[in-house]
């Protein structure tokens, strides 16, 4: 059903997006009010269709929606919005989230995309709303509210400068902020104070590569390692199996072994990290399409001239060691494993994202050893 808001000579209408014309307007929409900020990076498109595809194991917990404002013939906004019942489970049945945020800078249309999601998620039950997320926080989270002057890694989101401001007119309040690190390779180093805390462990703790061998059973350890190690972190929602073996299809493609490592400590697995070869730097050119000759170009750049940074999506340390001096010798000596191969695969510069603010341990690990941040995302929330 359409929802009109007039204000003025402004008439605004959102409509849901239902067919597969809607669903391509929805997802092109973004590179038209990006076409001239320097730094965007056009998603491919058909990895955003796959993204919002039924047969994602994601839609087996969300119910969503998704709709586009429209000023008359031209699309100038857009705006999703779901519950999670396994968030629900955890965190209150009357949640809610709105997500992929794009928009004009016009407050009419911020103000027509909110209160559309607002009411969708009403009939849903939900008083309380939060986001952005896209589709979950184990995806894109969160409004970039600085660093829009550097280019976003893969997986992460990008905005305009505008957006923040707009969603807190309309009185959406910081719930958290997830902060963005950069890491030059040649500048991890380890104190001496580090270098001996890390050393005191070594005969405990074991740094070993993912076994290829037996690559399933070692995806699903790292979904129990990551959500053991995130569970009493906020908005924490479990990745399930059906998930996890997924994004286990998408690791096995694109990270080679030498970038993925478990923990063991006395011989049980207990902290794991993830690096991903920034694939933005790949498709950065391709302005979205893959058809016809952009996969031939992604081949070429992925072979002759590959990423020359990389991002840590995927990390975590088991709760049993997160609150013992244990516990960041793990995340240390994880970071170190991926020094050598990012020398030899001549990776310059690391991304590690996201980390809550309020995580202060992890902050001093990485301020130590020459990380600083860059870029914060915020996620917002409202009583409705």
């Amino acid at each position: 059903m359409d929802r009109p808001l007039s204000k003025g000579d402004v008439s605004l209408v959102t409509r849901p997006v239902l067919s597969k014309v809607d669903l391509d307007t929805f997802i092109r929409l973004p590179g038209k009010l990006h076409r001239n900020d320097p730094h965007w990076i056009e998603p491919l498109h058909l990895e955003r269709r796959e993204h919002l595809s039924s047969k994602s194991p994601v839609f087996a917990h969300l119910k969503w929606q998704a709709w586009i404002a429209w000023s008359g013939t031209d699309p100038v906004g857009r705006i999703t919005a779901q519950v999670d019942t396994l968030h629900r489970q955890l965190h209150g049945q009357d949640t809610g989230h709105f997500g992929m945020l794009e928009a004009v800078d016009d407050p009419a249309v911020f103000e027509i995309l909110m209160t559309t999601a607002e009411s969708w998620l009403l009939e849903q039950g939900a008083h309380r709303i939060t986001g952005p997320f896209n589709l979950t926080i184990n995806e894109e989270s969160g409004l970039l509210v600085e660093g829009f002057d550097r280019p976003p890694s893969a997986m992460m989101g990008h905005g305009l400068p505008y957006y923040g401001a707009r969603v807190e007119a309309l009185g959406y309040r910081p719930a958290k902020d997830l902060l963005a690190y950069w890491m030059l390779t040649d500048e991890l180093n380890f104190p001496p104070a580090l270098r001996r805390m890390m050393d005191r462990w070594h005969d405990r703790v074991r740094i070993r590569p993912l076994d290829r061998q037996h690559f399933q059973a070692e995806i699903q350890l790292l979904r129990d390692i990551f959500n053991d190690a995130w569970a009493k972190n906020w908005g924490f929602v479990p990745f399930t199996e059906a998930e996890f073996e997924e994004l286990g299809k998408n690791l096995k493609l694109l990270v080679p072994d030498d970038l993925i490592y478990i923990a063991e400590v006395d011989g049980e697995p207990s902290a794991f990290i993830v690096a991903l070869p920034n694939l933005n730097e790949a498709i950065a050119p391709l302005q979205g399409r893959l058809f016809p000759f952009g996969w031939l170009r992604l081949l070429w750049r992925l072979k002759v001239q590959p990423p020359r940074t990389a991002r840590v999506p995927l990390m975590g340390v088991r709760q049993a060691h997160q609150h013992s001096r244990l516990g960041p010798v793990l995340a240390l000596r994880l970071i170190e494993a991926l020094k050598p191969p990012f020398v030899k695969r001549g990776l310059e510069a690391l991304e590690m994202s996201w980390i809550l603010e309020s995580n202060s341990g992890m902050h001093n690990i990485l301020e130590h050893i020459g990380a600083y941040t860059y870029k914060r995302y915020r996620v917002y929330e409202k009583q409705i």
